[in-house]
């Protein structure tokens, strides 16, 4: 049998508030393998949210482990998990917040391949185009701001931007909830 592509053990989230801890992500082990798809389906407030965050290393867990190829992640330094970006991307529940409001739709989906250094200047115009027409949105759009977009069509930017490196595992916090 394969190495699950992730793997999650026993892992917890507890927050504190109003000086109180609060237990968001309860004892939660799960594996998946290269090419599954896993859904979390759950009520509002049951901890999804914080899993995934907690999965990206978003938030650290209190206790637990998470193993990405069979190799912890929780143990990175900030330069390894920035890494490690190349292959794990995240696609944020609220569009808007997750948006820069001071790029354009074309530097917001360029930036991970110019961060990660994957294509030249030219070739990262092409790519981005190539991105906007995936995910439903004229090439044109690369030079408008988040403000000037639907929901929707911010979500879209948002997804464009998760599969710009062509990650191996991409978590989506409820992504379709805001497309129109």
């Amino acid at each position: 049998m394969s190495t699950p592509l992730i793997e999650i053990k026993n892992l917890k989230k507890e927050f504190l508030y109003k000086g109180q801890k609060l237990l968001a992500v309860n004892g939660i082990s799960l594996s998946v393998y290269p090419q599954e798809t896993l859904g979390l389906v759950g009520e509002s407030g049951c901890g999804k949210t914080a899993l995934a965050r907690t999965i990206m290393r978003l938030h650290e867990p209190t206790s637990g482990d998470v193993l990405f190829d069979g190799k912890s992640i929780l143990s990175l330094g900030k330069k390894a998990v920035q890494y490690l970006r190349r292959d794990m991307q995240y696609i944020f529940q609220d569009p808007y917040a997750s948006l820069n409001p001071r790029m354009t739709a074309g530097e917001i989906i360029g930036e991970p391949l110019q961060i990660h250094r994957v294509v030249r200047a030219k070739e990262r115009e092409k790519r981005v185009h190539e991105l906007l027409d995936l995910v439903g949105l004229r090439s044109e759009y690369a030079r408008r701001f988040p403000h000037e977009f639907s929901g929707g069509q911010r979500q879209r930017i948002g997804i464009a931007r998760a599969l710009a490196l062509n990650p191996r595992l991409i978590v989506c916090d409820e992504p379709i909830a805001a497309l129109d």
